[in-house]
C-alpha cells in the first residue's frame, strides 16, 4: 500500500515538473521570475545588488520581440530620441525548446571569457562581443530588468531591457 501511494505521489511529481525537465516553458508570471532569478543569480555570484522587475521595462521588450518575431531579424533596436537609454540583451532558439534559465545561460555562459576591468576591456579574446550580454547582466549600476518573448516563423525571440543601461565605455561592470 505504502509502496503505490509513493508511486502516484512520484509521478505526480514528474508531470508537475515535467515542463522542467523538458526545457521548454511557456511565458508567464513564472516564466519571467525565472528569467530574473537566473540573471540575479549571475549577480549573486559576483557580489552584485539583485535586479528588480520592471513592468515599463517589460512592455518596451515586448514591443521590440514582437518587431523581431513579424520580421525575422536578429538585431538590437535603435534608441528612441528623448527616452531614457535602455540596456539590451537578445536571445533566439526553437520556440519553446528552452527554459529561462537556458535562455540567461547562453549570456551567463560568457563570463568564461570575461575579466575584469574597464569596459570595453572584459573580454580575454580581446572581441567584447564574448562577453557583452554577460556584462550587461552584472552591470553594478543596473538595478532593474524586464523581459518579454515572442514566437517568429521559425524562431522564439527573448528580449530583455534593462535600466540603467550597461556597458558604458570607460566604466567597470561590477
Amino acid at each position: 500500500m505504502q509502496v503505490g501511494k509513493s508511486r502516484k505521489l512520484l509521478a505526480i511529481a514528474l508531470v508537475a515538473c515535467s515542463p522542467l525537465l523538458q526545457g521548454g516553458a511557456r511565458p508567464g508570471v513564472d516564466f519571467n521570475q525565472r528569467l530574473l532569478a537566473a540573471q540575479n543569480a549571475a549577480r549573486s555570484a559576483i557580489g552584485v545588488t539583485p535586479l528588480v522587475w520592471d513592468d515599463g521595462l517589460a512592455a518596451d521588450a515586448r514591443v521590440w520581440a514582437r518587431e523581431l518575431a513579424a520580421t525575422g531579424r536578429f538585431e538590437h533596436s535603435s534608441d528612441e530620441p528623448g527616452k531614457p537609454i535602455e540596456g539590451e540583451n537578445l536571445w533566439a532558439g526553437t520556440p519553446h525548446a528552452f527554459s529561462p534559465e537556458k535562455m540567461v545561460g547562453l549570456w551567463t555562459a560568457e563570463k568564461k571569457d570575461y575579466r575584469p576591468g574597464v569596459f570595453p576591456n572584459n573580454s580575454r579574446s580581446g572581441d567584447v562581443e564574448n562577453v557583452g550580454h554577460y556584462t550587461q547582466v552584472i552591470w553594478r549600476n543596473t538595478h532593474a530588468v524586464g523581459c518579454a518573448t515572442a514566437d517568429g516563423r521559425y524562431e522564439q525571440f527573448l528580449v530583455c531591457r534593462y535600466s540603467e543601461a550597461g556597458n558604458v565605455y570607460g566604466e567597470r561592470p561590477a
